[in-house]
């Protein structure tokens, strides 16, 4: 009774929190930081000559089509850089070596470093160069190092290869074995010259081949993406990072601009988990976090996150969401003067709710957003099973890949 006699105050305190929390950015930053070191990104390393595709690769997984990829890479070694993606709040890392095979380029720093970040590594070529010994003697060395490791190799650049009016083979045959006689004679032949040429390498797994043609859609190549779903399927067959979860979601994605969103409110939802597990902090930048994903989705969806939309969210929402909120802001006061408990269970279950929370306010504000921008109405009862469903899915998705995973 006491909830619901103090709900109109209560309701006024969480609108103010998802509008303005009481945290300055710096506290804030320092938390994520924190909690993204007990919490490590995926990494994915990608290797390859200069032009080989690594950026197109790194477009298409994230679905970033006209996003400027390169510019958001950040040096971590000379030569080395590294592209955490969605920027704000990542849920994995992109780790690129510099063009194998330039002049003066030794790989031996890169190599050492990136090694110890990476959970998976992505070798990238162009099917029609079969110049590729560079390439090769790093996945060598690498795996020499690391005979369990898995590795991927992409061969891109298809329709280079095609005979002149050429387009892509549907349905894509190259994930079984043996191609169809009316693929390109050319790239065929291109794609198993490069496969001899890796020979015999250490380590008892043998190499992951995906063929991929990733074009410009003025290209004029259809799909545009080919050989994609393959080159998902391959990841998702040698790693359990989970990637695809993350960063594509799944059937259920109903449109682009779900799409879009998804990673970013998967990111913020495991910033949410992590600062969730801090003591102190948890209380004002679990809502912070929350905030940013809020602002973020509005300017994602060409809307604006102000009072008068969060009044109508959380209204539309109603009393659950509120309840949740206190539940877990009155739970996790209590459980810290719990001996023992207060040090281990407090800081997971802060997490977990923190994280849940947050995933499931970010579909949901998904849900309003895309409501407005075609201008229907909104239903208040599905805006809560939409929260409902995504709070019920969070637990697969917000599990950090556990460190004993990297290859």
């Amino acid at each position: 009774m006491a909830f619901h006699s103090n709900w109109p105050d209560y309701w006024r305190r969480l609108r103010g929190a998802l509008l303005h929390p009481r945290v300055d950015d710096g506290a804030l930053d320092a938390a994520l930081r924190e909690a993204r070191a007990r919490q490590p990104l995926p990494v994915l390393w990608l290797i390859g000559k200069t032009q080989a595709g690594k950026t197109s690769i790194i477009r298409a997984l994230t679905g970033s089509e006209t996003a400027e990829i390169g510019n958001g890479f950040q040096p971590c070694t000379r030569t080395a850089r590294f592209y955490d993606f969605p920027a704000e709040a990542p849920v994995v890392r992109f780790l690129d070596t510099r063009g194998l095979g330039e002049v003066a380029y030794d790989p031996t720093e890169d190599i050492r470093y990136c090694q110890s970040q990476a959970h998976l590594l992505l070798g990238v070529m162009k099917a029609a160069d079969i110049r590729q010994d560079p390439v090769f003697e790093v996945l060598r060395q690498v795996r020499k190092r690391h005979p369990e490791w898995p590795v991927l190799i992409a061969q891109t650049g298809l329709h280079e290869a095609y005979p002149p009016g050429g387009e892509h083979l549907l349905p894509y045959p190259y994930d079984r074995q043996p191609w169809p006689p009316q693929a390109p004679h050319d790239l065929t032949r291109a794609l198993r010259a490069q496969r001899d040429r890796l020979g015999k390498w250490p380590g008892a797994a043998p190499a992951c081949w995906v063929p991929v043609d990733l074009t410009l859609p003025e290209d004029g190549y259809e799909p545009a993406n080919y050989g994609l779903e393959a080159l998902w399927s391959a990841i998702e067959a040698v790693s359990a990072l989970g990637l695809q979860a993350m960063l594509r979601g799944d059937a259920g994605i109903r449109d682009v601009y779900e799409r879009a969103a998804h990673p970013h409110i998967v990111g913020h939802a495991l910033a949410a988990a992590g600062v969730g597990a801090l003591p102190l902090v948890d209380l004002v930048g679990v809502p912070a976090v929350q905030a940013k994903l809020l602002h973020g989705l509005g300017r994602l969806y060409g809307q604006e996150w102000d009072g008068r939309a969060a009044s109508e969210f959380l209204g539309l929402l109603g009393a659950g969401i509120g309840a949740g909120y206190l539940a877990r802001t009155v739970g996790r006061e209590l459980i810290k003067f719990v001996p023992w408990w207060g040090q281990t269970v407090g800081p997971i279950w802060g997490a977990t709710t923190s994280g849940a929370t947050t995933y499931a306010l970010g579909k949901a504000a998904g849900y309003y957003f895309a409501n407005r921008v075609r201008g229907g109405s909104l239903d208040a009862a599905a805006l809560r099973r939409v929260y409902a469903e995504a709070l019920a899915a969070s637990s697969a998705l917000l599990e950090a890949p556990p460190k004993e995973d990297r290859p």
